[in-house]
């Protein structure tokens, strides 16, 4: 039984590059490919945009979840934002089988509209399924505090099932709240500080100061953790992607995993 997984992270700023100069999301997926996941955590993505469209030659025809995905990996989409000339929001792209997704609305505001895309996949040979959920967090410190709250109460009855759960995505929290909130009533664990003793930084990609991109995982034992710094992905968003390598630790009472 494989109970190892590859996991990145990434806020793709819907495919364009950090000031919207240009169209990235081409390269993105190479980037991806080469990183060749297991697990993809993606937020700002755009399921559609027509003005984006027309201004950028060689824009993808489709959702830009699908694109990335092509025939590599399943996917699902969480559509958070809805405008005029389009929307966007979270998404999950998968090796594995998908048995199930629901995006959950965690809005603090008609102004700022949040989702938390929750993802159940099915792993060969695992007797529990993979619990995913993709997040994209308010700027603002108030919303984002009762975000939490909202999201550990939704997972704090899954965790007592010992089931694997995954929270990775965009947290916007540089005051490490999610960290105290996730770790404490969900007995979870952020892979970069367990791989380096410390939160590593993301935003913003050419200069990354703020520790704002995450993977949380319960269930698991963290073999590493990076953070892709320098070319490509330094210009290919504004953020940089979180990748990490875990690994199943057995259920307790000596269960498989």
């Amino acid at each position: 039984m494989n109970r190892r997984l590859r996991v990145v992270t990434l806020n793709i700023h819907k495919g364009l590059s950090q000031f919207n100069r240009r169209m990235v999301i081409h390269d993105l997926r190479e980037g991806l490919r080469a990183l060749d996941p297991d697990l993809v955590f993606l937020q700002e993505v755009q399921g559609l945009n027509d003005r984006h469209a027309l201004r950028f030659a060689g824009w993808p025809g489709s959702p830009q979840h699908e694109f990335l995905a092509e025939e590599r990996w399943q996917h699902a989409y969480g559509r958070n934002r809805v405008y005029e000339h389009g929307h966007h929001g979270n998404a999950l792209l998968s090796r594995f089988p998908i048995l199930s997704s629901e995006n959950h609305d965690v809005s603090d505001s008609r102004f700022e509209r949040r989702g938390l895309l929750h993802t159940v996949v099915t792993i060969p040979g695992w007797r529990r399924n993979l619990h995913c959920f993709c997040v994209h967090l308010s700027l603002h410190e108030r919303g984002r505090g009762r975000q939490l709250d909202a999201i550990a109460a939704r997972l704090e009855a899954l965790a007592q099932t010992d089931a694997p759960i995954i929270v990775a995505g965009d947290f916007n929290d540089w005051r490490q709240r999610a960290t105290r909130v996730l770790e404490h009533r969900l007995g979870m664990t952020e892979v970069s500080y367990a791989a380096s003793g410390r939160h590593l930084r993301t935003f913003p990609s050419l200069l990354p100061v703020l520790q704002l991109d995450r993977i949380y995982v319960r269930g698991f034992e963290v073999i590493g953790s990076r953070v892709h710094r320098g070319k490509p992905w330094s210009l290919l968003s504004d953020h940089l992607a979180v990748s990490a390598e875990i690994a199943r630790v057995p259920a307790t009472g000596g269960r498989r995993a």
